[in-house]
C-alpha cells in the first residue's frame, strides 16, 4: 500500500486502545494516521482528548435516535439503498428464530443509525476503519458500504477474549468467571455476526489463582494496547489476506473459514 494510509475510528467510551494507536502512528510503528474519530455516545472521554491532538470528531448519538424512534413512525426515515431481505439473509446477529416482526424492526432502525454514521464518516476519506471500544453491533447494511471489496475488508475491531471462546460484551468477565487459567485479546475483521470475523492477530495472559477480575483486565489492556497497533502496521503494509479454507472433518463433512494470512 503507498504512502500512509488514513484511519477512521469508532468509539464508545475512554478510548484507550485509540491512543495506543494515535501513539503508534506518532512513532512511526504504523504508517498512517488517524483522520476521524466517531462515538455513538456525546459523553464518550475520547472524543476530548482526540479534538486535543487536532483529529476532527462527531457524534451520532444511538441511545437518543433509537428512543425517538420508538416514540414515532420510523418506516420513512428507513435509507431508500436498505435492502431488508438482503440483511436478513446476510445477517449472523440475530437467531433464526427470533420473529420476522422483531428482525424488521431492529435491522431497519439500525440502519437509520448506520447511515447518519456513514454521513458524517463521508467527510473524511479513510483506508481502515478500526472499531476501539466502540459497544455497537453494525450490520450488513454498514459493513457492505465500508468493505467496497469483499475479498479486502477494512474494518478492524478488537475483543477482550481468545476468540471464538467468550464473544459479547464481556469477554475478560467471562473468561474469569469461567475459571480459565490462560486470557487474552483478540484482533479480527469484522464480518456479519458478532465477533464471528477472520482473526488477525492474538495475545494471551496467565490468569493466577489470586488474580482477580480487575487484575484480569488490566493484563488484557496492556497486551491489547500492543496487539492492535501491530495489527493495523501489517494492514497499513498490505501484508494480510484473507482466503477461503475449506477442512475435511474424520466424519466426512466438510467446515469452510475465512481466515487471515500473512504476507512476508
Amino acid at each position: 500500500m503507498a504512502g500512509d494510509i488514513r484511519i477512521g475510528a469508532l468509539i464508545s467510551g475512554a478510548g484507550s486502545n485509540l491512543q495506543a494507536i494515535i501513539r503508534a502512528c506518532d512513532s512511526k510503528q504504523i504508517r498512517g494516521r488517524v483522520v476521524f474519530v466517531g462515538s455513538d455516545n456525546p459523553e464518550a472521554r475520547g472524543l476530548s482528548e482526540a479534538r486535543k491532538q487536532g483529529i476532527s470528531t462527531f457524534v451520532v448519538d444511538y441511545q437518543a435516535m433509537l428512543e425517538s424512534l420508538r416514540a414515532q413512525s420510523w418506516e420513512p426515515l428507513v435509507p431508500k439503498d436498505f435492502v431488508l431481505e438482503k440483511v436478513l439473509a446476510l445477517q449472523n446477529i440475530m437467531p433464526p428464530s427470533s420473529s420476522r416482526a422483531k428482525l424488521v424492526r431492529y435491522f431497519c432502525t439500525r440502519a437509520i443509525a448506520e447511515a447518519a454514521l456513514l454521513k458524517e464518516m463521508a467527510a473524511y476519506p479513510f483506508d481502515l476503519l478500526v472499531l476501539a471500544g466502540f459497544m455497537r453491533v453494525l450490520t450488513p447494511y454498514f459493513i457492505d458500504r465500508v468493505n467496497m471489496d469483499a475479498s479486502r475488508p477494512r474494518i478492524m475491531n478488537i475483543h477482550p477474549a481468545l476468540l471464538p471462546s467468550f464473544p459479547g460484551v464481556d469477554g475478560y468477565g467471562d473468561t474469569y468467571r469461567y475459571g480459565c487459567k490462560v486470557g487474552g485479546c483478540t484482533v479480527h475483521f469484522v464480518d456479519y455476526g458478532e465477533d464471528t470475523g477472520p482473526i488477525i492477530g492474538q495475545k494471551a495472559f496467565e490468569i493466577q489463582a489470586e488474580d482477580t477480575l480487575a487484575v484480569v483486565r488490566e493484563k488484557g489492556l496492556k497486551l491489547e494496547w500492543e496487539l492492535y497497533p501491530a495489527c493495523i502496521a501489517l494492514f497499513a503494509e498490505d501484508r494480510l489476506r484473507v482466503v477461503s479454507k475449506t477442512y475435511t472433518l474424520q466424519d466426512g463433512t466438510e467446515f469452510k473459514r475465512k481466515v487471515v494470512e500473512m504476507v512476508w
